[in-house]
């Protein structure tokens, strides 16, 4: 799509013309794997690459078991700190907004 299409183009009132946003949701624990994502973004797509980072994960069905502990569990402000200091060491340069840390429970 990126090929396509190129990186996300607004107009003057921040609506989207065209182009790619891309969302990367951020897990519990999964904070390599965001560092990783945002490197390979860098890379592959390049910097101009619009990103949205994702902090509502919440876990639901057999996740809220005994299966799966260790994603049984809402993002840290830290997870997210360190998500948004994944994109910026990255090199990325058009992150959606600074994302908030929101505790739904």
């Amino acid at each position: 799509m990126h090929r396509q299409v190129g990186p996300l183009v607004t107009d003057e009132h921040g609506i989207a013309l065209r182009g790619v946003l891309l969302r990367h949701l951020v897990m519990p624990g999964g904070v390599t794997g965001t560092a990783e994502m945002m490197n390979w973004i860098r890379r592959e797509l390049g910097p101009e690459t619009y990103v949205n980072l994702m902090s509502q994960y919440h876990p639901a069905g057999r996740v809220c078991g005994t299966e799966y502990p260790e994603i049984n569990r809402t993002i840290s402000p830290s997870e997210l700190e360190q998500a948004v200091g994944a994109f910026r060491s990255a090199g990325l340069t058009r992150l959606n907004r600074e994302p908030k840390f929101v505790q739904l429970f």
